[in-house]
């Protein structure tokens, strides 16, 4: 059974900046961990950076979604889009996800004996790793919203754990498909680093995906499935409306 609280705007803003910064923390901290512990086995190396961020985003999702859970632009920016938060929301929100995930790149440094800032010199550029991050970010708006527009919200953090890891894998980018968090890994010049010249691209290449798989959620779910858990009534009429 799931539950929502009521939140204020400062409570959902802290859950999505808590939230963000714990998975920017894994994100660089299992990077680092697995560079240390397989040195000589990238694929190896990944496996071990996608569980630990899977199972991370699990974890996170579950513990924080009462409040707030989205730990990612893109998908906030659908919400407005979709008139689920107000403009003014959607800006507190992202600012939020955008702190906690440079403090969660700064935590990970010092956690594994870094300076708190060291700036990524990994390059990750090339139309390939753009259309990468495209499908990346278009495949989570359509599992996070496929999901909330038809009331599993129960499901939604196992959803949204397996797809990320499994986009780890199959994309070329290796999934970053999250502005806030590829801000936060140019602060750090470990395994899971991106160097700051190739974020534009990245980030641009995130919000076409979102935008055209918002589109797609659109089609796809034009009026939110009827809860009929919460309104057994919502069947009946559900059942009578013209298709």
């Amino acid at each position: 059974m799931s539950v929502t609280l009521p939140a204020t705007l400062g409570r959902r803003a802290v859950a999505e900046l808590v939230g963000t910064g714990f998975l920017v923390a894994a994100v660089i901290g299992s990077g680092f961990a697995a560079a240390r512990l397989s040195p000589h086995d990238a694929g190896l190396q990944l496996l071990e950076n996608s569980l630990a961020t899977g199972a991370a985003l699990v974890a996170l999702i579950l513990a924080l979604q009462p409040v707030s859970a989205a730990f990612n632009p893109v998908v906030t920016l659908v919400e407005r889009a979709f008139g689920l938060l107000p403009t003014l929301d959607a800006i507190a929100l992202i600012a939020a996800q955008v702190v906690g995930g440079l403090a969660g790149a700064v935590v990970a440094n010092l956690m594994f004996d870094l300076d708190p800032v060291t700036i990524a010199t990994h390059e990750r550029t090339g139309a390939h790793l753009w259309l990468g991050e495209l499908v990346a970010t278009a495949g989570l708006v359509v599992v996070v919203f496929g999901s909330l527009r038809t009331h599993r919200t129960n499901t939604i953090a196992f959803a949204v754990g397996g797809y990320i890891t499994a986009a780890y894998w199959f994309t070329s980018s290796t999934s970053f498909a999250n502005p806030a968090v590829t801000v936060a890994r140019t602060l750090s010049d470990t395994f899971a680093g991106i160097a700051p010249v190739s974020v534009p691209m990245f980030v641009a290449a995130q919000a076409v995906g979102g935008a055209l798989a918002a589109l797609l959620v659109g089609y796809l779910y034009p009026h939110a499935v009827p809860n009929t858990a919460a309104d057994p009534a919502a069947t009946a009429s559900s059942a009578q409306e013209p298709r």
